[in-house]
């Protein structure tokens, strides 16, 4: 190697060296801002993290409140369903009743009255259904399909078996239906 090559050398080795010294001022200027932007992006995180928690909590606590009301509302649903079969055979004698002139049977007209007065306060309403109606699948069930008497009669109820109930909003025993084809 020549004299020159080594100065060279030299000199690109100081060039390094003051190119790293400049580099590691800076890094260390940045070191010195870094602290103050960490401890800011922590805080951030942090904050960020909390509002997620807090938001979750207030989910958390107006879904077991809807829950709740939802329980209130249907605790006494088994009840109501194994009392069905009983309004099904008041309304059968009641209909007996109607063709018999005896006025000692009008004692199970005002226990049938009561009956159904007790259960519609705690919240048990008759879904309204009559022949003629249109079919709908989402609030009726259909037991069977017959040729309809009439054309307009398609698609529509013939006539209902049994009467169905809802507790609330929620249907617990669907109309059971023959409908026409």
């Amino acid at each position: 190697m020549s004299k020159k090559d080594k100065e060279q050398e030299v000199m690109s080795e100081e060039e390094v060296i003051t190119q790293e010294e400049k580099a590691s001022k800076k890094k260390s200027k940045k070191e010195k801002k870094d602290p103050l932007k960490e401890l800011q992006n922590e805080l951030d995180t942090e904050k960020d993290r909390y509002l997620r928690l807090f938001a979750e909590f207030e989910n958390y606590k107006r879904r077991t409140g809807k829950e709740r009301i939802e329980l209130f509302k249907t605790a006494s649903q088994d009840v109501m369903v194994s009392l069905l079969p009983v309004i099904d055979d008041f309304e059968r004698a009641l209909k007996e009743i109607e063709k018999t002139d005896d006025e000692n049977l009008k004692g199970i007209e005002l226990i049938s009255n009561k009956l159904k007065e007790t259960l519609k306060q705690k919240g048990l309403e008759a879904i309204e259904t009559n022949a003629g109606d249109v079919f709908n699948a989402d609030i009726h069930e259909a037991i069977t399909q017959i040729p309809s008497p009439t054309d307009d009669m398609k698609g529509k109820i013939i006539d209902v078996i049994e009467k169905g109930y809802a507790l609330g909003e929620k249907i617990i025993r669907y109309p059971k239906v023959v409908i026409g084809q």
